[in-house]
């Protein structure tokens, strides 16, 4: 692995010495390096300076320029305004930069963190026996990309997918199964995902109406609940069939979604069942948590209810069962003590954030968090139809996630097919692009936009060739690989002695700024980051293909291969970039 420093960073340092060696004592100052549409860069941290040392502004920033040697890194220097400095860095600096990451495809000279630590993610959690639905969607998606940025950063990630397998359902299923045996059997014969699921929507409704109409079984199937709690092998071994039949759906979903899910990290609600009444022993006897009403409870002074009394988190009810909170703190132990983790990521929606807040408040006084393990819960909007609205059906309905997943496919591989025979694609490819296209438009149109915020769910618009989509992104770098096919016996290769047009020294400043940007959205949790970045990247080639013809007969041979490299180093970022989103991005489109 090649680490590359980036410009911003080589341009930071000169200025940090150039003022050090003006004014000794203001070792540490940051110069506040910022874009600027007058220069490549603009340092505006001299006026805070100058206040501090009683200096005038442009006096010192002219002084500070003459500490600089211009001429290599950085080009050209002057001060500006009250004491602006404006920086223009040499086009040989950009393009040697951007063959240092050129020669390390696999990074693209992106550095590892220099303290990594480990990272629980809690994400994509669905429930047994259910279906999922469109607001499966975000925590799938976003979790998954978080998991690409952080272990790509350096970082040690653990995945978890904490399902909801536990809980009073079951006894109802559990009951129904034992009374109507052979409803989930089907011998050796492999089950497809929407088989599994039609078979358990079948059992479920089933149960459901005879729950509703019998009060014998409605007694039969609560004792089930407790022989459950209780770990009775028979119960034990029917509950199993329901996790399993649900994983073969939950395992064919999230491969529409081109997700990796492995069994390993799927630790639902019931496997922490063990730790519970620790959990709930450690927090009495520490005096976190106290009996309120026959209840085990934590209670915060800054948390009421309309009544102005305050609402406190039940870790175990009066009945002595327990509730979300006794599982999700039993899990934080599990995960700071076992899995030894310095940070907990939780993906989950926003209308769980008061119980996040209370369940971490609580871990913190009991110790379990500290300055050493934090924990944060990423609270991700709601997906919207286009009337603003949150996406149901026409009959008011959740739309279900494979539903969903089929027609975005469906309307890219449309999309695709327009364009077929212009660029020679075969029926296997159309179908083979359709599928990451219409995946990669619903993932980038989640992605692109800040987890916390609402986002109107538009296909129409997610699969069009034009605008802020993953398919501009996808044709951009498909795009650049026909040039290449197309380049015959030239190759790319960087020239840092020929001097830079405007608008490819606008890419390659782009270019050389992945690093930090993969670094800020990783440190960040803040996938939307880099889909900006690279949205601003395919604009970038655009506007580069307008005004420096590649491959253009006119070109001088070594124009061409700068070119050539330029282009193709644009496509390795894009695919890279893409990939840290989990969205595929094909040869030909």
């Amino acid at each position: 692995m090649t680490s590359v420093t980036s410009l911003t960073d080589l341009v930071h340092q000169r200025l940090s010495d150039a003022l050090a060696s003006t004014l000794p004592e203001a070792d540490g100052v940051d110069p506040l390096l910022r874009r600027s549409d007058r220069a490549d860069f603009q340092a505006n941290g001299i006026l805070a300076l100058a206040k501090k040392a009683k200096a005038n502004p442009r006096e010192l920033a002219t002084q500070v320029v003459s500490h600089i040697t211009t001429g290599d890194v950085i080009q050209d220097i002057e001060v500006s305004g009250p004491g602006f400095l404006n920086i223009t860095v040499g086009d040989r600096a950009i393009t040697e930069n951007l063959a240092a990451r050129y020669a390390d495809p696999a990074r693209l000279g992106v550095p590892l963190v220099e303290h990594p630590g480990t990272t629980v993610i809690d994400y994509a959690q669905p429930n047994v026996a259910k279906e999922m639905h469109v607001g499966h969607l975000r925590s799938a998606v976003i979790g998954d990309a978080l998991v690409q940025l952080l272990e790509f950063t350096g970082e040690s990630v653990v995945r978890r997918h904490h399902i909801g397998d536990w809980g009073t359902q079951f006894g109802m299923l559990i009951q129904y199964l034992d009374e109507h045996p052979g409803e989930l059997d089907h011998g050796d014969a492999e089950v497809s995902g929407e088989e599994a699921m039609s078979n358990l929507d079948r059992l479920y409704k089933a149960a459901r109406k005879l729950f509703d109409s019998d009060e014998e079984f409605k007694t039969r199937a609560r004792r089930r609940v407790v022989d459950l709690q209780a770990g009775e092998p028979k119960t034990l071994a029917a509950w199993q069939k329901f996790v399993d039949e649900s994983k073969i759906y939950f395992f064919s979903v999230f491969e529409k979604l081109d997700m990796e899910i492995r069994d390993p990290d799927i630790v639902g609600e019931s496997g922490y069942n063990d730790m519970l009444d620790e959990t709930c022993r450690l927090l009495e006897e520490s005096g976190v948590a106290e009996i309120s009403d026959g209840a085990l409870c934590v209670f915060f002074d800054d948390i009421k209810g309309p009544d102005g009394n305050r609402t406190p988190l039940i870790v175990r009810k009066s009945d002595g069962g327990y509730g979300y909170a006794a599982t999700d703190l039993s899990a934080i132990r599990d995960r700071v003590f076992n899995l030894k983790a310095t940070s907990l990521l939780y993906v989950v929606d926003v209308r769980q954030s008061l119980h996040f807040k209370m369940v971490f408040e609580t871990a913190r006084r009991a110790g379990w968090l500290n300055d050493d393990v934090s924990a944060f819960q990423l609270a991700f909007g709601t997906i919207l139809g286009k009337d603003g609205k949150p996406f149901k059906t026409r009959e008011g309905v959740s739309v279900k996630l494979e539903d969903l997943l089929d027609e975005a496919v469906q309307r890219a591989t449309a999309v695709v097919r327009e364009k077929a025979e212009k660029v020679g694609l075969t029926e296997q490819e159309i179908v083979e692009n359709g599928r990451y296209v219409g995946i990669g438009a619903v993932k980038y149109a989640d992605l692109s936009t800040s987890a916390v915020r609402d986002y109107k769910f538009d296909l129409d618009q997610m699969v069009s060739l034009s605008g802020d989509t993953s398919v501009y992104l996808q044709y951009a770098y498909a795009r650049i690989q026909s040039i290449l096919r197309k380049a015959g016996e030239a190759r790319p290769l960087a020239h840092p002695e020929l001097e830079l047009a405007g608008a490819e020294r606008a890419l390659g400043l782009h270019l050389d700024q992945f690093s930090e940007v993969v670094a800020d959205a990783a440190k960040e949790y803040a996938p939307h980051k880099l889909t900006a970045y690279l949205y601003q990247l395919a604009s970038l080639l655009t506007t580069f293909y307008d005004q420096c013809h590649v491959l253009s007969p006119d070109n001088a041979p070594e124009v061409v291969e700068n070119r050539l490299f330029l282009v193709d180093l644009t496509a390795r970022t894009l695919q890279r970039g893409m990939g840290l989103l989990g969205i595929r991005t094909p040869e030909k489109l």
